[in-house]
């Protein structure tokens, strides 16, 4: 009678083992550390509706834990001045799941108006998961921002 029961101890473990994922705790939605790679972002509208911002960054691996270097292309489009493009170095910093990136403007790319002065785009952010992250750009004005891995885009 003892083996029965052991057989059967033995067979509901391994059926309650059966009810969690192999990969419980790495599956890609709930695994945030992985922030490396290309985003696509894209801000809510801002300055009364007039303007928003859209663009890419790539976050690489710096020497130290927790940091990151990376380039952001930011393409702000306003109604009352056009067009700007500008490509920014920046370093980006990581607090479990926040995430701070601060720029340096590098190259203004493209700029509709003349003498049209640019601060750098800056972000804080929370890793939502491993394709998204959200936050604010903190620049020369705030607004809602969304990051995306670049191959889902933002819709």
């Amino acid at each position: 009678m003892f083996p029965v029961r052991s057989r059967l101890a033995a067979a509901a473990a391994l059926s309650l083992l059966a009810c969690f994922p192999a990969s419980a705790g790495n599956d890609k939605d709930t695994d945030k550390t992985d922030v490396l790679g290309t985003w696509s972002f894209q801000t809510r509208p801002y300055r009364n509706g007039e303007c928003v911002m859209t663009g890419t960054m790539n976050l690489s691996p710096h020497p130290d834990k927790g940091k990151y270097t990376c380039e952001l292309t930011a393409v702000e489009m306003c109604t009352f001045w056009g067009r700007s493009v500008v490509r920014q170095s920046c370093q980006a910093s990581r607090y479990g799941d926040q995430v701070s990136i601060r720029s340096q403007i590098e190259e203004m790319l493209e700029s509709k108006v003349e003498g049209l002065i640019y601060m750098p785009d800056n972000f804080t952010l929370t890793i939502e998961s491993a394709d998204r992250m959200f936050g604010a750009l903190v620049s020369a004005v705030t607004a809602p921002a969304e990051f995306r891995r670049a191959n889902d885009g933002i819709s």
